[in-house]
């Protein structure tokens, strides 16, 4: 019997973690019912106060499974998820993998023709919303039935906080407003989970090599397509992930929910990773300093998975206020460069560690990371994650590998890489090769030890706030505005360490009102994808078949 080769960057690793790990044949659903026989009287949850239990929680999920399979929910039925971070969210996403349905996720900011597209693709009859955009989702006219239920979340807070939104006052009422809304013709999510029995627990679950998640994504071509994620892809990546931190302690740990749970990386971290753990997962339904310092205060956070400007925001206020954030032992950042400055002022603040590390949503979304101890090195994305391969190639020929210190394209292998896109067999070939390796069509460098450094993108995805921003669907809109005759979208420095949203413009109308124009973008895009800034130009630079060079015209910006 032969035995595969160590790679060399293990030897960077932190102690304790290992070159491989074993992916057990588990589906997610089987995490929470561990974790609730484990730890049944723990807090899985907390909303502003509100404790749910990991006996509540399965039980919770039992229930709502039952209610979705009433409505017809069944193995590999698509159920749309368009809801911010709540326990509903955690509920609904475990009631719809325990029977083998695959959840889709979405960002409840979006607009109708957003929506609209990703439901065409995927196809789902059941959407568990946010009442607030519930007209929205009923409203998308599409071929085919369509139920749609919808979950209020003050049912969620505690009684306290539930009777002072129904105070006569008109903060009150505008809280409430916010947050909470009207949704007729929908179903309601509390009256169906309460009204449900718990699911038969004879009930045929998944397998774990069943498609568990559709995540969509710009891919490495800007086309807006969702990501087949199996459960064993995603119990990879937890396994991967838990194994990275080896002073993660189980049914100790406060995760704190800043990300959203519809995006790769809060989903992995905050639905999954924080169940394996039996952790207690603090839900935040948006990034709010009060918020989140006040929850300090009353239940400090050891694990904080976030963005580099939420730590930025974060130790400022902390320091300005005095408050105290030192139970943090453990930050993982992602989604964009972690400035030295933000890692410095974090880990002073906290007396803990923060560490980069890099992603996708076709790797579930972790590939490498930053060891966490003294062998980091900041300024780069870390090393390959444990059972993950990587090479690095001529962007033009795959097969011609680079050496040390040369650049390349980042190609990656492993157990949590996706199956492929939901039926594009032609963009999943352009990305995922015959022998398992994935193209991230991310240009990176590798030192001698494996360490390596991201240094340009060949796709020409803008990632702003941690967000994917696909150019064309913005250039589209812009293009649509009388007096503008084309239009460039691409990525700038901005004072976070991310980028922003830019539109280089010819203008048909010297006079157009271009935050105007920005108006009516928004209301087309979420806000994340307007434009910061619209730059008029003369022209925009083209290739010789007529396609615009969004390079040049990011070069042009750079340099004006």
């Amino acid at each position: 019997m032969t035995t595969e080769p160590v790679p060399h960057w293990v030897r960077s690793y932190a102690p304790g973690v290992p070159a491989r790990v074993d992916v057990p044949e588990q589906t997610v659903g089987d995490l929470l019912t561990e974790a609730a026989a484990r730890f049944p009287d723990r807090a899985a949850l907390d909303f502003s106060g509100a404790a749910t239990s990991y006996a509540e929680l399965r039980d919770q999920v039992a229930r709502a499974a039952e209610a979705l399979r009433r409505l017809g929910v069944g193995p590999g039925d698509r159920v749309a998820l368009v809801l911010p971070n709540c326990p509903q969210h955690v509920v609904a996403f475990y009631a719809a993998l325990r029977l083998g349905a695959v959840v889709v996720e979405h960002n409840p900011l979006y607009t109708a023709d957003e929506l609209r597209t990703q439901f065409a693709d995927h196809g789902a009859t059941v959407a568990v919303v946010w009442d607030k955009v519930a007209p929205l989702v009923q409203g998308l006219d599409l071929p085919g039935r369509r139920t749609v239920v919808a979950v209020d979340l003050t049912r969620a807070l505690p009684w306290p906080k539930r009777l002072a939104l129904r105070l006569p006052v008109p903060k009150a009422r505008a809280t409430r407003s916010a947050i909470t809304g009207p949704a007729p013709g929908a179903l309601g999510w509390e009256h169906l989970v309460a009204e449900a029995p718990a699911l038969d627990p004879a009930h045929p679950g998944p397998a774990h090599t069943d498609v568990a998640l559709l995540q969509y994504t710009g891919g490495t071509t800007g086309t807006p397509k969702g990501a087949v994620l199996t459960h064993r892809n995603l119990l990879a990546n937890v396994t991967q992930s838990v194994a990275w931190v080896p002073g993660l302690r189980e049914g100790e740990e406060v995760f704190y929910g800043v990300l959203p749970l519809f995006h790769a990386y809060g989903m992995l971290l905050g639905l999954v990773a924080a169940v394996r753990l039996g952790a207690t997962l603090v839900l935040f339904p948006r990034f709010d300093i009060d918020q989140v310092l006040s929850a300090a205060r009353r239940l400090p956070p050891t694990f904080l998975p976030a963005v580099p400007p939420v730590y930025d925001r974060l130790a400022t206020a902390a320091a300005e206020r005095g408050a105290d954030l030192s139970s943090t032992r453990f930050a993982l950042s992602g989604a964009m460069p972690l400035p030295a400055a933000t890692a410095q002022r974090w880990e002073e603040l906290t007396g803990g560690l923060v560490v980069e590390g890099y992603g996708m949503t076709e790797t579930s979304p972790i590939v490498l990371g930053n060891p966490v101890g003294p062998s980091r090195r900041p300024g780069t994305v870390g090393l390959p994650f444990p059972s993950t391969e990587m090479r690095i190639v001529d962007p033009e020929d795959p097969a011609v590998e680079r050496a040390p210190g040369e650049r390349g394209e980042l190609l990656v292998r492993g157990p949590q890489v996706f199956s492929g896109y939901w039926n594009r067999p032609e963009e999943t070939a352009e990305v995922l090769l015959a022998d398992g390796w994935l193209r991230t069509g991310d240009i990176v460098v590798a030192d001698d030890d494996g360490f390596v450094t991201v240094v340009d993108r060949i796709k020409e995805l803008v990632i702003t706030g941690g967000f994917n921003v696909h150019p064309s669907e913005v250039e589209e809109v812009l293009r649509a505005v009388p007096g503008i005759r084309d239009a460039a979208v691409v990525g700038l420095p901005g004072p976070d360490g991310g980028e922003e949203v830019v539109a280089a413009v010819v203008l048909d109308d010297p006079d157009l009102d271009l935050d105007a124009v920005r108006a009516r973008a928004r209301e087309q895009l979420a806000g994340y994808k307007v434009p910061r800034r619209l730059v008029p130009v003369e022209d925009l630079p083209r290739s010789q078949i007529g396609k615009v060079l969004r390079r040049q015209v990011r070069d042009q910006l750079l340099a004006d």
